[in-house]
């Protein structure tokens, strides 16, 4: 029997954080050792270029970067198919077979397009890359012919219209060529997004309000003391509040299962006060640097040598491509477009 396939992938504009790291790549590696599933992880490549077209050298250098988070992180190009999307033309194609099924009124509703409209602030002026970026995705979806697909609750619009898609190319061409894919969402709402440093509700590049995988420990160590916490709590003696502070949501996030009680007793005499800021935030640094330290090592192996890296990449997208151009052709066939058999 042939395993359950799922996809996911990240846009390459900036080295990895921990928020993608809490958010997606745990979950990943987790999925990928348990080897129930075949995992195809890609870099977004062409989708990041919908808002950063005139910086392409940014997208570029990144791609190498997230490569190295990814393998630091333990994704194993042995065991799932890491690939970059623009290696893989036939997702284009796909493309523009499934624009012909999708209008232009249907995009601008699509929720998610929308609220990212409004944030980056484009007004009148949308790349039109940008505005069918949902139809690219149903591409990158269905051309591996995914079961599931993980991703943030934000993203249900966007899972919702390559379903739809899925089913008006099957009903159009009276076919079952394309697979609907089905949404891994978080548990809760805000399960797996990390907040910033600065206590802002997401970690991002923009805010520059994140710990990277790849910082050094000088870096981690300047962050972590840096970090919202309770502006009130000024003496040692003030009770304090653990409600937003960030040491302590971090603390939640990172600690292990040995390590809960100590963390409770110190959230105890926190709010008691007694307490001072510069302790809870060396503590939370011990506990990230056990769980960071492994990764920015195998980080700098891997860094080495980049040659063999980007090698990585090669392989994984030419067997990507397999399997993109197998779904293609039946996709093609479905249409009536193979002339020459």
């Amino acid at each position: 029997m042939t395993k359950p396939i799922i996809l996911t992938g990240d846009r390459p504009t900036g080295k990895l954080h921990i928020g993608h790291y809490v958010g997606s790549l745990q979950n990943r590696v987790r999925l990928q050792n348990e080897e129930q599933y075949d995992m195809f992880v890609f870099l977004a490549d062409q989708q990041a270029l919908t808002d950063h077209a005139k910086e392409p050298q940014k997208i570029v250098e990144s791609v190498g970067q997230v490569a190295l988070d990814y393998l630091a992180a333990g994704l194993d190009p042995e065991k799932s198919t890491i690939f970059i999307q623009s290696q893989i033309p036939e997702l284009a194609e796909l493309s523009m077979y499934y624009m012909n099924l999708v209008s232009l009124g249907r995009l601008e509703r699509n929720p998610t397009v929308k609220t990212e409209i409004a944030q980056k602030g484009f007004g009148e002026s949308i790349p039109t890359g940008f505005l069918v970026y949902p139809i690219a995705q149903a591409a990158d979806i269905t051309a591996f012919k995914a079961n599931y697909v993980p991703v943030g609750v934000d993203q249900k619009p966007m899972i919702e219209q390559t379903r739809e898609i899925v089913r008006s190319f099957n009903h159009t061409y009276q076919t079952d060529v394309l697979v609907e894919p089905e949404g891994i969402y978080p548990s809760h709402e805000g399960a797996g997004r990390l907040p910033g440093l600065d206590g802002n509700a997401k970690m991002s590049k923009s805010l520059n309000n994140g710990i990277y995988l790849a910082d050094d420990m000088d870096t981690l160590k300047k962050k972590v003391m840096s970090m919202y916490t309770d502006p009130d709590h000024i003496k040692v003696e003030d009770p304090g509040k653990i409600e937003g502070n960030m040491v302590f949501h971090y603390l939640d996030v990172f600690g292990r299962e040995e390590d809960k009680a100590e963390i409770e007793a110190m959230k105890d005499h926190y709010q008691r006060g007694g307490l001072g800021d510069v302790k809870t935030k060396r503590y939370l640094l011990e506990i990230l640097e056990r769980e960071l330290g492994p990764i920015r090592e195998r980080r700098l192996e891997f860094a080495k040598d980049m040659g063999e890296v980007y090698n990585m990449l090669q392989k994984g997208s030419e067997k990507a491509r397999q399997t993109a151009a197998q779904t293609l052709s039946e996709v093609k066939a479905a249409m009536g477009l193979h002339y020459f058999n």
